[in-house]
């Protein structure tokens, strides 16, 4: 399911910030360097709203809208972020509620959710006195949503606004051996979803796709490269695109699931697959839930990038589809000797970041933070250690069966 998003514009106010919002430094600086966030605040009601966050320096701004839905994103230099626990999870006035956290090497993003259409009154960072921090401070008034949405396409067109491009590091021309390619989900201020006690799925994942990595490069027999090795955000795009371009030979997306109390209470991994049809009601709310990490995170999605562009012709190549299921059948019979499964192991959905239509494809949900069994084994370290080496040996199995088959017929 594509989420759609009116394009994204500057709304104007950009404070000694010019050297820095045209790109992160070179460098990133030392981590106890950065500015601290260390408290947060909403004040006022629907006709005014104002955020106020307390740093401890001033730092640049640069702020903006997005729409449907009405969001208003700030991008800030990379901040140590202390806010109180379970910060931006409510909301005032014209604000529902917030999040915040890392968007690439040196810069952070905060992203607030509107209840209404409004306008950046002022944005602006105060020095820190004798008496009281350096402050950011956002004021908001309601407005209409023709408005909203003419003050959004007329900015637009006096900025350029595209995410940059991550490419995949160059590789060993001379180096044959199969390319897998590792998508820890979410990152940065995508947090994914989260454990009664804090726990956040992309650092369970991140953590998961190191030692797999470790397992797969123990083998000897394959190239390992991972969309992401920290907590970055990458776009869904972004992740299709770093496989293609580096011309992976498979695609291992890699996340954890929840479901809210009120839905019940569901454990055990789960394979998904590409398909525009989902499996069940639980596959199609899974889908959504994971393509809206770009809404999530600000991102304009107003354009898909070229190389996922008409995916729809029917999955552009049948033999992808073919090798993305076999696998998916191979990595559920091996995980079943190493943790508990979902009782519906093998499902399919329409994922975004299964979308490439020349590498085979397969999205993991280890299983439920929101379960108390599966939490204690996503945080388990033997837990992980053992799955990793079960995930490494199906792909070690697949790509053996992959290769045979495919010389056997070429005979």
């Amino acid at each position: 399911m594509a989420v759609r998003a009116a394009s994204w514009a500057f709304l104007g106010i950009v404070f000694a910030g010019v050297a820095w919002a045209a790109g992160p430094p070179a460098t990133t600086p030392p981590a106890d360097s950065f500015p601290v966030a260390t408290d947060v605040r909403l004040g006022g009601d629907d006709a005014a709203t104002r955020f106020v966050m307390d740093l401890s320096r001033k730092i640049d701004l640069r702020a903006f809208t997005l729409a449907d839905p009405y969001r208003i994103v700030l991008d800030i230099p990379q901040v140590t972020f202390q806010l109180p626990p379970k910060a931006g999870e409510g909301g005032r006035g014209l604000i529902k509620a917030f999040r915040f956290g890392l968007m690439m090497p040196g810069g952070s993003r905060m992203v607030l959710d509107l209840a209404k259409p409004a306008r950046i009154e002022k944005a602006f960072v105060v020095d820190a006195t004798a008496d009281a921090p350096a402050r950011l401070v956002l004021d908001l008034a309601p407005t209409d949503r023709e408005s909203f949405l003419r003050k959004v396409v007329l900015d637009g067109k006096m900025a350029g606004t595209e995410q940059p491009q991550r490419s995949a590091p160059p590789g060993d021309s001379a180096d044959k051996r199969p390319l897998v390619v590792l998508d820890p989900g979410h990152g940065g201020i995508d947090t994914g979803t989260k454990g009664p006690n804090g726990d956040m799925e992309k650092d369970i994942v991140l953590d998961f796709a190191g030692r797999l990595r470790q397992q797969i490069e123990k083998t000897g027999k394959y190239r390992v490269l991972m969309t992401r090795t920290d907590d970055t955000f990458i776009p869904l795009g972004e992740r299709v695109h770093i496989a293609r371009n580096a011309g992976a030979a498979l695609f291992v997306s890699i996340h954890a699931d929840s479901l809210p109390k009120k839905e019940g209470d569901a454990q055990g991994a789960t394979v998904y697959t590409l398909s525009e049809t989902a499996t069940d009601s639980e596959a199609a709310r899974l889908a959504e839930q994971e393509n809206r990490a770009d809404v999530i995170a600000g991102v304009d999605l107003k354009d898909e990038p070229d190389d996922v562009a008409g995916i729809l012709l029917d999955l552009a190549q049948r033999e992808t589809k073919t090798f993305s299921v076999q696998f998916a059948h191979r990595l559920v019979s091996e995980l079943k000797t190493a943790t508990r499964l979902h009782k519906n192991p093998l499902k399919s959905a329409g994922f975004k970041v299964l979308r490439a239509p020349d590498v085979p494809s397969v999205l993991v949900e280890l299983g439920y933070v929101s379960n108390k069994d599966d939490l204690q084994s996503l945080l388990s370290d033997t837990w992980r250690d053992r799955t990793a080496a079960t995930v490494a040996q199906a792909i070690d199995i697949y790509f053996s069966t992959h290769v045979a088959g495919t010389r056997a017929g070429a005979n």
